[in-house]
């Protein structure tokens, strides 16, 4: 496994994207890094704070160390949204390569000084650190806690990363957590701006159900990491509900090797995207 600033270290130059894609289970697990073996590309495995009830910590870790350690690629666990100290600290210790600070529902000098101390601690460890300046709202279908929409400054963007020395800034453009309810509105604008006064890599939240050429629009305009979860959920559950509406007396071991083909439907699909070929 590898940090993330290394993963991410010619995505923005060269105009990609990394893919991170949430986990819950070792299905999830296993059908995101057999996504990236297969797409011959590397990939962040994504654990949510929100899902450690699932999963603790350590086992995750373990979990992907184990299924990475013969991955031909390069693979990074991430610890997503994390608004405690205390926990990004145990998910360094127990082998995250990569963790993401979320104040942004704080005002920005706390944002900014809390982030700065995930730095120090991350930074000691060799491991990477994301952030987040802005605040993304909650769509259909998402589990996330429910966020006002406050689009990234780049002023302050620019203050944030100078002042933090983070590896990677997550952005509010227009996005959602979950899936849109009618047009996708981006503003690539506002985009563009972040990126002109910040020289580090951009992160999208909120990928699933943006337009493929939205997606690449964000990409050549220095978004280098995306984040997919819902549509792996809605996807995988209609998938079941499909086998078990034909078959009731399917076995759950047969089950959850149906989960991870159709976890892989979906992370395939954004892969082929985020390359940006």
């Amino acid at each position: 496994m590898i940090p993330l600033q290394k993963a991410l270290a010619d995505a923005r130059a060269a105009r990609y994207a990394i893919g991170s894609f949430n986990v819950y289970n070792s299905e999830t697990i296993r059908g995101v890094i057999e996504s990236g073996v297969e797409m011959d590309l590397p990939t962040i495995v994504a654990f949510g704070a929100g899902y450690i009830p699932n999963m603790r910590l350590k086992d995750a870790a373990a979990l992907v160390r184990s299924m990475a350690e013969d991955a031909p690629v390069p693979v990074v666990l991430h610890l997503d949204h994390c608004k405690s100290l205390d926990v990004i600290k145990e998910a360094i210790d127990v082998g995250f390569t990569s963790v993401m600070y979320d104040g942004s529902a704080l005002p920005f000098a706390e944002n900014l000084a809390n982030a700065a101390k995930v730095v120090a601690m991350a930074h000691a460890a060799g491991v990477g650190v994301e952030a987040e300046l802005g605040g993304i709202a909650k769509g259909a279908d998402s589990n996330e806690e429910d966020g006002s929409e406050i689009y990234t400054s780049p002023d302050e963007a620019s203050e944030f990363v100078r002042a933090t020395g983070i590896d990677a800034l997550a952005v509010s453009i227009g996005t959602v957590h979950g899936m849109y309810v009618g047009e996708p509105r981006v503003d690539v604008g506002r985009l563009k701006k972040i990126a002109a006064v910040v020289d580090i890599p951009l992160v999208l939240h909120g990928g699933s159900g943006t337009p493929e050429a939205i997606i690449r629009e964000c990409i050549n305009n220095g978004i280098a990491k995306i984040n997919v979860n819902t549509e792996i959920s809605v996807h995988t559950v209609a998938g079941i509900r499909s086998v078990l509406a034909a078959n009731e007396k399917v076995h759950l071991s047969r089950l959850c090797l149906d989960e991870i083909v159709y976890i892989k439907e979906v992370v395939k699909k954004y892969m082929e995207f985020f390359r940006n070929k």
